[in-house]
């Protein structure tokens, strides 16, 4: 629980201990400091519910969602869907949206792609107000119960995820219950009463839950709460629908936060979340009498009920519908415009100039929001290595050149590229060991060992250009001595199978592409056979009368056995893609 929530909880509690003191009269005794504890409790109970019931969906669902959000999103109508149904399943719009910027940034899809998949997100988070309005509140104790058994007694992974799921629900509608329970006596309170009717105001009642949802960043948990409220007939649908538009204001408060520090990508898909969710509730403000009305036409009603009873049977399942016909009529509107949409944000929010050199290089793609959910966490160390691995092919671009025919300078440009590759190598692992210390499958956990292994074999392909390579082309300008035409042939051959090496290995691990890692680890023989044919053209220069013939002749040998050993850690960087059982033995 976060800090912020704990203050607000424990206000809560402080305000309804000096409530009475406000205008409550001799005839009403409430029990404060039980309804307090009560109340306190029950929230507790419900907000943790929510993020276990997440946090295990996130981790049974993460990878399966994370493909069909790749694959799904051949048009916006289809992104909106796929936005909708990810979202639902690992119960976290923000995911979503982070999950969309990495395609981004990675070229997978446009920035125009990506709005119909965040509006199809706000969708999704509807879901939760679905699951709260049903009254299955009796099965709570069962659900918590099976869940705790399968989270604690079983030793299979998927199992404990799934009764982590179950469990978290069972808390969700416990938590409901204690709260629903705490509420009755302050139906017979009247200052709470004349609350509650100052919320039948729309722009107070926006404006209440807005800053609400924007202190807890939860809107599922804004509206869970609303729906709990109207259970014990506190208030009205219009007043509940108001509520619930300003949560879907409030939550942009968590996207805009969630875009602090990050790429510009990031920051345009919390902007289309602002201008989507605000313009959303600006257009329908007007017509929250027309929604309500709508939204009573098809919901389930209690006829044999009246008065407070009937309101509370009736109204959670009515805002629950009018939250979900809100958030879907906004986006069969706004999709149609999702260019002008993109153009307008893209206009607020240009792209930023290059940066100036000497600002250290960083970490693109390595989320905090994924931590969480260690299968899609995983998945943006892969992009990371990638990233890394465009730092350690222009050390291999430059270093050839610089070794034959160019200059000092050159050559510790080269060795500075080295500390770039160095910043990267360890930001993902402080990333990993973060991914680490979440609760992960036996597969996850085997996949984070061998993500380790091959950062560290592209990291050690760095320092040998930097530690060996570049002192190697300091010692050719110090002796001064020229490399011969054949020989400089004969050593950018090499060099292009070593680069052609290096790239396979990022591409195989980046992607997991078992395919290039085989064809990767299939150049041992052709690098055997290319650094035989150098042997012999150096032995054969070495008879010929030159000044430096022997300092030459070291030098080039020592560059031809830097390079296999680049090769090397290529090909132990590719074996983390294949298979233990399909890997040959040197």
């Amino acid at each position: 629980m976060t800090r912020p929530l704990i203050l607000l909880c424990l206000g809560g509690v402080l305000a309804l201990f000096t409530l009475p003191a406000l205008g409550a009269t001799a005839e009403q005794s409430i029990e404060w400091g039980v309804m307090g504890m009560k109340l306190f409790g029950g929230l507790a109970l419900f907000l943790f519910g929510m993020e276990q019931m997440a946090d295990a969906l996130k981790a049974v669902a993460g990878d399966r969602m994370k493909g069909i959000l790749a694959k799904l999103t051949s048009n916006r109508f289809m992104g909106a869907a796929t936005g909708a149904f990810v979202t639902a399943v690992i119960q976290s719009s923000s995911v979503t949206t982070v999950l969309v910027v990495g395609f981004i940034t990675a070229g997978l899809m446009t920035f125009s792609q990506s709005i119909g998949i965040i509006m199809g997100a706000n969708i999704g988070t509807t879901i939760t107000a679905q699951i709260v309005a049903f009254k299955v509140t009796k099965a709570a104790l069962l659900m918590i119960g099976v869940g705790f058994s399968m989270l604690f007694i079983s030793k299979n992974e998927s199992v404990k995820q799934y009764g982590g799921m179950i469990m978290g629900l069972g808390l969700v509608f416990f938590g409901m219950s204690v709260m629903s329970d705490a509420m009755k006596p302050l139906r017979s309170y009247q200052p709470f009463l004349d609350l509650m009717i100052s919320m039948e105001s729309p722009l107070i009642g926006i404006v209440v839950a807005a800053a609400f949802t924007g202190l807890i960043q939860s809107s599922s948990a804004t509206t869970g709460i609303v729906i709990v409220m109207a259970s014990q007939g506190f208030i009205t649908l219009p007043a509940g629908i108001a509520l619930a538009f300003g949560a879907n204001i409030g939550t942009c408060v968590t996207a805009m936060l969630a875009s602090i520090g990050k790429p510009r990508e990031a920051v345009r898909a919390a902007m289309v979340h602002v201008i989507f969710n605000v313009s959303g509730v600006l257009l329908w403000i007007m017509f929250i009498p027309h929604l309500a009305d709508f939204v009573v036409s098809f919901s389930p009603s209690h006829p044999e009920l009246s008065g407070i009873e009937r309101l509370g049977a009736e109204t959670p399942r009515q805002i629950a519908n009018a939250h979900t016909v809100f958030n879907i009529a906004n986006t069969l509107v706004f999709i149609w415009f999702t260019a002008y949409i993109a153009r307008i944000v893209e206009w607020l929010l240009p792209d930023r100039l290059i940066e100036e050199e000497g600002i250290a290089v960083s970490a693109k793609y390595l989320d905090e929001e994924l931590l969480s959910t260690p299968s899609l966490a995983l998945d943006r160390v892969r992009l990371e290595v990638l990233h890394m691995g465009e730092r350690v092919q222009a050390m291999l671009d430059q270093i050839m050149p610089a070794i034959i025919g160019g200059s000092h300078e050159s050559l510790n440009a080269v060795a500075q590229l080295d500390d770039e590759v160095d910043i990267l190598y360890e930001q993902i692992l402080d990333y990993l060991g973060r991914i680490s210390k979440q609760s992960l499958t036996d597969r996850q956990t085997e996949e984070l060992l061998s993500l380790m292994e091959a950062v560290g074999d592209l990291e050690n392909i760095g320092d040998t250009i930097e530690t060996n390579l570049v002192s190697l082309g300091h010692e050719r300008i110090s002796i001064g001595f020229s490399i011969s035409e054949p020989t400089k042939q004969v050593l950018e051959g090499f060099h292009r199978v070593i680069i052609r090496a290096v790239d396979g290995a990022v591409q195989s691990v980046s992607q997991i592409n078992t395919e290039v890692a085989h064809a990767v680890v299939a150049m041992k023989d052709e690098i055997t056979s290319l650094a035989d044919s150098a042997a012999q053209h150096q032995a054969a220069r070495l008879v010929v009368e030159e000044p430096n013939r022997i300092a030459a002749y070291t030098t080039e040998v020592d560059i031809i056995e830097k390079q296999k050993r680049i090769y090397y850690f290529a090909k132990r960087m590719a074996k983390t893609v294949i298979p233990p059982e399909e890997v040959e033995e040197d």
